[in-house]
């Protein structure tokens, strides 16, 4: 990909740095040399998510919300490059709360909009989702492919695009918006497929509850999306640009479960379970990325194929020390 690795005095943020995809991006960045401000979400456990235990000597981990203006202007400062993660996206729940979506991913994507122009931040990426597109009506879905908005979460997530594309419009704001397709692995919250049918196999279970097994997607080794993202925090001359972070290739639902199962040597049975299905008109049935952009314009590639990337991911499921943090007796939305 052409990571550069002389980075000692190039200080990046990573917002949402706690989380799943975060996290890792966090590690990546420090393996090559940034130095990294990494924000978690405030809370009054002092817990630091999956930053817990991290204590490279080059991150500075700081905890704040960016529903806060002028928290984010703090935090951007002397950093060259913002990746900017933090963002509520659980489907289910955006369902329940949507305000709250509108609160962290849309004002929060504005406040860091802000505080980016005005610390003179060289490139700010801004992480979108597949979910925009919603059901492909092309296949693989380009860039310019219309959205559609089947949820709330997806909703506000084209609403965080349109924002960013504005500031790079209005106010020559150095955005690169980040469009990963399906993205799983270690550290991956419960609520999401993968994860939740690995645990729940892990923990003994034979009768696996599961919602639709139809609809298809483009899955993404987590560390396939890191390496995707500093590209397009590295590569001159992307800014305005939305850009695909995707295999280009897609498989059912119930293609990865079986696979899962392969894998873990297991003889399940799957069980419907109501509450796992979304609302209908809501379910996205088919995503597959054309990933021509980010090829033809970067040095990325997908490395990782999926039977490797979920051996990797139930290797560490299956650690008990990681199976102990899930509750796969609990849908989690």
């Amino acid at each position: 990909m052409g990571i550069k690795t002389d980075n000692n005095n190039t200080r990046v943020l990573v917002t949402g740095a706690d989380g799943f995809i975060g996290s890792h991006l966090t590690d990546m960045l420090l393996e090559h040399g940034y130095t990294v401000r990494a924000l978690a979400q405030y809370n009054s456990f002092n817990n630091l998510g999956w930053l817990e235990g991290n204590h490279h000597p080059q991150l500075e981990t700081v905890t704040g919300d960016v529903r806060d203006q002028s928290f984010c202007r703090e935090i951007v400062r002397d950093c060259d490059t913002v990746y900017h993660l933090a963002a509520l996206i659980a489907i289910p729940y955006s369902y329940i709360a949507p305000e709250s979506y509108v609160d962290t991913n849309i004002k929060g994507t504005l406040n860091m909009c802000l505080a980016a122009r005005d610390a003179g931040t060289r490139r700010l990426v801004v992480t979108s989702t597949s979910e925009v597109y919603g059901t492909a009506i092309t296949v693989p879905i380009p860039e310019t492919h219309p959205r559609q908005p089947q949820s709330p979460y997806s909703a506000t997530k084209i609403g965080a695009d349109a924002l960013a594309k504005s500031f790079f419009n209005a106010f020559d704001l150095p955005v690169v918006i980040a469009r990963p397709f399906n993205t799983y692995g270690p550290r991956q919250s419960a609520r999401a497929i993968i994860p939740t049918i690995i645990s729940q196999i892990a923990a003994g279970r034979r009768s696996v509850k599961i919602g639709d097994l139809s609809p298809t997607r483009d899955f993404n080794f987590v560390t396939d999306t890191c390496r995707g993202f500093i590209a397009l925090g590295e590569t001159p001359g992307l800014e305005g640009r939305e850009i695909n972070i995707a295999t280009g290739t897609e498989v059912s639902m119930r293609h990865t479960l079986d696979t899962i199962a392969r894998l873990m040597e297991a003889d399940i049975e799957w069980v419907t379970d109501p509450q796992r299905l979304r609302p209908s008109g809501s379910e996205v049935f088919r995503l597959c990325g054309d990933n021509t952009l980010i090829t033809s314009l970067t040095s990325w590639k997908p490395e990782v194929s999926l039977e490797e990337g979920l051996r990797h991911t139930i290797e560490w499921f299956t650690c008990p020390s990681n199976l102990a943090k899930y509750k796969p007796d609990i849908y989690n939305i």
